[in-house]
């Protein structure tokens, strides 16, 4: 019961927050240009303007717009692109897998690395290895991402010719979806662009799994662990490292996130045909409804990882399973 109405009032707050985006996209149509002259041109006449301002509604009040708006919302459909005159939800349907794919292996080796890379640096504080590594990390953390990119073409793709530099490659359909996890040249193309969007996620992951790890091996309780016997094994993975994951996976949620949001450097550099490229030009040419539909998705995605965050917390941290048994009590 607890749980259950954490996740109760969590969905309530999530909603709140869905309704704000929604204000603030939906006052992107009032005040980035008028979509009737970015359809029609400077050439259109009195009655053409007139006529199209009514099919699209915008001769209601604010109130009934917003309300239009936000019941296609729920329903996936944002209107028509003013550069592409195509359907925003076609448009995002195209391009959201390719961001996706991306996003999760950039993801994944961001977690996959850095955890225990951050767990070496810890229990080994001191070493040569591990102080190479946090110099390495650091330069990681300082080096923005369209300078990763560009070197790593240079490297590999312009010197040695390994890998190409744009594109998505080969990709594979699965019904409306398609990915190029499933052909090797797909692979080829994502390398340099997963690696390049999960420097910045896995040196900062790797320095917070240390930063917190040694703190952790400082407190009480694992002093009483290896009195009572136990193997540095049992305490370093059963005790300490557990402990340590409750902030990391706060981070590594929100970074999720980052990745997906803020991926348009990398898509732009690599030219990957993702959300972040039709974003761009959807900014350059103020086409408002997939700039709306932009914002709605990521501030969606943020809240359902910040959920997922947060019932993660109960399987990682009893304490605060016993804390909301306690306050319901």
């Amino acid at each position: 019961m607890p749980l259950l109405a954490f996740i109760c009032r969590r969905l309530a707050q999530a909603v709140l927050v869905m309704l704000a985006v929604g204000l603030l996209s939906f006052s992107l149509f009032q005040f980035v240009g008028d979509p009737v002259t970015n359809m029609l041109g400077q050439e259109a006449t009195p009655q053409q303007r007139i006529e199209l301002r009514h099919d699209l509604g915008l001769d209601q009040g604010s109130a009934t717009q917003f309300a239009r708006f936000a019941a296609h919302a729920l329903q996936g459909e944002f209107g028509i692109s003013l550069r592409q005159g195509r359907a925003v939800s076609t448009l995002i349907a195209e391009r959201l897998p390719a961001t996706l794919e991306l996003s999760l292996v950039a993801a994944v080796m961001a977690v996959a690395l850095g955890i225990p890379l951050g767990v070496y640096a810890a229990l080994r504080r001191g070493r040569w290895g591990a102080q190479l590594l946090m110099a390495v990390s650091l330069i990681g953390v300082s080096l923005p991402t369209f300078l990763i990119g560009i070197l790593l073409i240079a490297v590999f793709s312009v010197a040695l010719n390994w890998l190409p530099s744009f594109g998505r490659g080969e990709v594979v359909k699965l019904g409306a979806w398609s990915t190029g996890l499933l052909s090797a040249d797909g692979w080829r193309h994502l390398v340099l662009p997963a690696i390049t969007l999960a420097v910045f996620q896995l040196t900062l992951i790797l320095r917070l799994v240390r930063a917190e790890m040694l703190e952790v091996l400082r407190t009480d309780y694992i002093r009483f662990a290896r009195a009572r016997g136990l193997t540095n094994r049992s305490v370093y993975f059963g005790h300490a490292l557990k402990n340590t994951l409750v902030p990391v996976i706060t981070i590594t949620g929100l970074q999720l996130g980052s990745l997906i949001a803020f991926a348009i450097i990398t898509e732009t550099v690599f030219q990957w045909p993702g959300m972040g490229a039709l974003f761009i030009q959807a900014v350059q040419f103020a086409d408002v409804p997939v700039m709306a539909a932009y914002l709605c998705l990521i501030s969606l995605i943020f809240v359902v990882i910040n959920l997922v965050v947060d019932l993660l917390y109960f399987a990682v941290d009893p304490r605060l399973r016993i804390e909301r048994s306690g306050g319901a009590a």
